[in-house]
């Protein structure tokens, strides 16, 4: 699969484009869990909704898995040997049109499970089959070196809690919206992110 051309995204379309990722692509697995990969954004969204979370938080765990649809990695299986980095990939596309704290929570929720399964040792027993499959292509668990490091990014506290909702989002039989619920949402966190590269210049 090649990319998408990211290049001819503006903020008027990018809330659309993904919308689109979702409706034709929203059915495929989801690395063996049983939820397709829109179910478990989607899941990830609706509790931090329910739960009153901030809408950078219900955004940023609406958006987090979206570089499984937007890299020429493909997705991930159970046979898989190698990481493929959907994170980045997700990421890069997001931060032109994002804030920072939505695109960290895209960019490093891989680096959140780590990071909590080697300064909280019970998280490891919320990981399903799949995410602890994953955890060992992806390094495992941080070294305190690591956890440090990592603990100095000023948008830890919002990364860590989409990295729950996405453990959360693994339920076989739990309602939500669709993407279009949330639309208008994402489009106000891209405006905000435009409204403040305009004001910088």
């Amino acid at each position: 699969m090649s990319k998408p051309d990211v290049s001819k995204l503006t903020s008027d379309t990018i809330v659309e484009f993904i919308g689109g990722i979702f409706d034709r692509r929203g059915g495929e697995e989801y690395l063996g869990e049983p939820v397709t990969m829109a179910e478990h954004m989607l899941q990830g969204a609706a509790i931090a909704e329910q739960n009153g979370q901030p809408e950078e938080i219900i955004v940023g765990a609406l958006l987090h898995d979206i570089g499984h649809f937007t890299s020429e990695f493909g997705t991930f299986s159970m046979d898989d040997t190698e990481d493929r980095f959907h994170e980045e990939a997700g990421a890069e596309v997001l931060e032109q049109f994002f804030p920072s704290v939505i695109t960290d929570c895209v960019r490093y929720h891989v680096a959140a499970k780590r990071y909590l399964c080697a300064t909280k040792p019970e998280y490891f027993n919320r990981l399903s089959e799949a995410s602890i499959h994953s955890l060992n292509l992806q390094g495992g668990p941080m070294t305190p070196q690591e956890a440090a490091e990592f603990e100095k990014n000023p948008n830890l506290k919002q990364i860590i809690a989409v990295r729950y909702l996405d453990e959360a989002g693994k339920r076989a039989d739990m309602e939500t919206p669709d993407y279009w619920h949330f639309a208008p949402m994402v489009q106000r966190m891209v405006d905000k992110h435009m409204g403040a590269g305009e004001s910088a210049k």
